[in-house]
């Protein structure tokens, strides 16, 4: 009896769902009315600011923004290209913004002596501004204990 009620459930819903989706004539995609068999044109790259002071944030808890491009930057298993100017060794002579000490915590917050392997991998949270079109419409807008305004 469970297992038929079961099944008569995931029909029902699956049937109320299937009427929310969009048809194919509704869906546009970031390449536009491109046929996908056609050659797309690449998009315009984008520019990055030159080294700068940090970007103001938006919410509270928001990862610092990258104020500077990170084109080729290698970051993997067993390197970090940011690391040679934000580390704790490094920070002062290359004028740049040390790491967090938050970086340095397990996920239980144990302190250890090397960056926590769930931090280690920057751009994951941490993202470079481009002055480029957004993508799609943002309506966005910081609180104001934030934003001071």
């Amino acid at each position: 009896m469970i297992k038929k009620l079961s099944v008569a459930l995931v029909l029902w819903s699956a049937s109320g769902v299937v009427t929310q989706f969009a048809t194919a004539a509704d869906v546009e995609s970031l390449r536009g009315q491109t046929a996908i068999e056609d050659e797309s044109r690449p998009p315009e790259p984008k520019k990055y600011a030159k080294d700068g002071e940090p970007l103001p944030r938006d919410y509270v808890q928001q990862p610092p923004l990258i104020p500077h491009k990170i084109t080729n930057y290698r970051i993997d298993a067993n390197s970090n290209k940011c690391l040679s100017c934000h580390s704790w060794k490094n920070y002062r002579e290359a004028g740049a913004t040390k790491i967090s000490q938050t970086h340095f915590q397990d996920r239980d917050e144990n302190v250890l002596a090397n960056i926590s392997a769930r931090r280690y991998f920057c751009t994951q949270c941490h993202v470079p501004q481009a002055n480029a079109r957004p993508l799609v419409e943002n309506t966005f807008k910081p609180i104001t204990a934030i934003s001071g305004q």
